[in-house]
């Protein structure tokens, strides 16, 4: 199938490309693409863009070069000429627990503004991009929002599970494997057999992790195809799929189907709704919020947590369960899980997505393999979402938790504050065995000013479950956690402490009160006191000076808009 470009001429249709490279004032244009060695004819199909996150770094990247590949083939297949270009990733797995993770999600914003920059600049007709971990994704759906010429993404395509002594494991596994090691329940050795073994190869982290969640958001949302969240990276159906990306953005751009005409409030809330049902990742009460702003729909925290309540939790996924992504793609896949909540009346079925069809077309052959998976609608894990949004005097605009990975004894707690103003500070005492049962972790001045970045606390989180103290011990931050965080780990904490949020004015050994089923976090001070103290808090000098943070820890807003650049 080639592109009727008849059609488009007879209706008026308005090629990008046409500005950079028809009429006789772009010969100079023409002959630098001759440089590249095309022909007329490939200078006058529609000029695709295929944004390659490629690196040698990222095991979720290192094999997205076949995945280009194939895209570029079903783009030529029908009918347009791409244009790969690149954009950049970081690991967070490697960023972790050091200065690289304060590029994390500031990261985000720059492959937006690189793929904008690009798209624009040299006036791509369509794009179609090629993400897979956690960052990545958000940043590429936000420039398709805003971008809103027609677009697919697909993703590189999760990693399979590790096998350890007999058991499936991940790399949550070996993070909480540290902390065991500390706590004299595991033997170095045994430490590093496992790191030998559970990340077995290509692909984005086997769990519902960010990546992860956010590949099967895509899919969700409707940017991305049926299949695009859980066919795993090694399979040669992520390959079919990657061509069939590249051809179908050639029927989008027929179509003039758009990002904006995909991305609305309804399939916003659909996306939502199957994130409550996997029990997906923190991070994206972030992103989710983000890449709506970027296609025009404001949302808040409020929509989170009634979607929470509304939906169950359908699959239990590491980190708080037993299965994998691998899993989820055998029982049938995010089509599957929507196909559950569709036949209960949650999902809004009459949205385009990127198949140019709607999603009642989509989900009609949809069908639940593993019930233990996914499991029926009136049998869920748990009657409510993966995700809580939590307010009170210590989280005025709200904070979010992963309640699906949180031990039943922990779902409500009050201990003692132990206060640490940056995340190393708080993982050595954890280390050092300095936390006990019942405490209260506080880490601030990590949000996406004060951090500047919002690190993840993944370490902190995987050292007191490798200790076993995750029932036993909260953990709060104004930073954010790592979608493979379990326990009662809650980030977010909005306003942060660097704008004078009342996280700032906790004191060692305050009494915090978490109460999840009532959505409630609360420091035990009266209102006069928090004030008076919130009054007497000094400025705080910033932890960088010069580089990239500088500039956006000065432009970005605070966690509950999204950590979206202020107007």
């Amino acid at each position: 199938m080639e592109l009727n470009l008849r059609r488009f001429i007879q209706e008026g249709i308005n090629l990008l490309s046409e500005n950079a490279k028809s009429g006789m004032e772009r010969a100079p244009h023409r002959s630098l693409l001759r440089a590249n060695g095309l022909s007329d004819r490939e200078i006058n199909k529609p000029w695709v863009g295929v944004v390659n996150s490629f690196n040698e770094i990222i095991p979720g990247h290192n094999h997205l070069r076949k995945i280009t590949d194939a895209v570029k083939q079903g783009v030529i297949e029908g009918g347009g000429t791409p244009f790969e270009f690149p954009t950049i990733g970081v690991c967070d797995g490697i960023a972790m627990n050091h200065q690289g993770m304060k590029y994390s999600l500031p990261s985000r914003e720059l492959i937006a503004d690189s793929i904008e920059i690009m798209a624009k600049g040299h006036q791509f007709d369509a794009l179609v991009m090629v993400p897979n971990c956690d960052k990545i994704v958000p940043g590429m759906l936000m420039a398709a929002g805003r971008l809103n010429i027609p677009t697919v993404i697909v993703s590189g395509g999760p990693m399979m599970a590790g096998h350890w002594k007999g058991k499936r494991v991940d790399l949550k596994t070996v993070f909480e494997g540290v902390g065991a090691v500390a706590a004299g329940k595991m033997e170095e050795e045994e430490l590093r057999d496992l790191e030998l073994y559970a990340c077995p190869g290509s692909g984005s982290c086997s769990g519902m992790f960010t990546a992860n969640t956010m590949n099967c958001i895509t899919e969700a949302l409707g940017m991305g195809l049926p299949g695009n969240g859980t066919i795993p990276a090694v399979m040669g159906s992520r390959i079919a799929l990657a061509r069939k990306a590249g051809l179908q953005v050639m029927e989008l751009l027929e179509k003039d189907i758009r990002p904006r005409d995909i991305i609305v409030r309804e399939s916003v809330e659909n996306a939502i709704a199957v994130d409550m049902a996997l029990g997906g990742s923190t991070n994206t009460v972030l992103h989710i919020p983000a890449v709506a702003h970027a296609a025009g729909v404001e949302i808040d925290l409020n929509l989170f947590d009634r979607i929470s309540r509304q939906i169950p939790h359908l699959c239990s996924m590491s980190p708080g369960g037993e299965h994998f992504i691998e899993d989820l793609y055998y029982a049938g896949g995010i089509q599957a899980v929507m196909k559950v909540l569709a036949e209960a009346d949650k999902l809004n079925l009459d949205l385009i997505t990127v198949t140019g069809t709607d999603l009642r077309a989509n989900l009609a052959e949809a069908e639940v393999k593993d019930e233990e998976v996914i499991r029926p609608y009136n049998n869920p894990y748990h009657q409510e979402g993966g995700l809580a949004i939590l307010k009170g005097n210590l989280a005025p605009r709200g904070s979010v938790v992963k309640q699906s990975a949180v031990a039943d004894e922990m779902m409500q707690h009050t201990g003692p504050a132990r206060v640490f103003d940056s995340e190393e500070e708080a993982n050595e005492l954890i280390m050092a065995g300095k936390i006990v049962e019942g405490d209260v972790v506080v880490i601030r001045y990590e949000g996406p000013q004060g951090g500047p970045g919002m690190r993840e606390m993944l370490s902190p989180t995987s050292a007191l479950a490798g200790m076993g103290l995750d029932k036993s011990v909260a953990l709060l931050t104004d930073g954010r956690f790592s979608g493979a965080s379990r326990g009662s780990s809650i980030g977010h904490i909005s306003p942060e402490a660097a704008s004078k949020g009342p996280i700032a004015a906790v004191k060692e050994g305050d009494i915090i009160e978490i109460d999840i089923p009532a959505r409630s976090l609360n420091l035990k001070i009266s209102d006069e006191e928090l004030k008076e103290r919130i009054a007497n808090l000094k400025e705080v000098k910033s932890k960088v000076e010069d580089g990239y943070l500088v500039r956006y820890s000065e432009s970005v807003d605070s966690a509950d808009t999204g950590a979206v650049f202020k107007r």
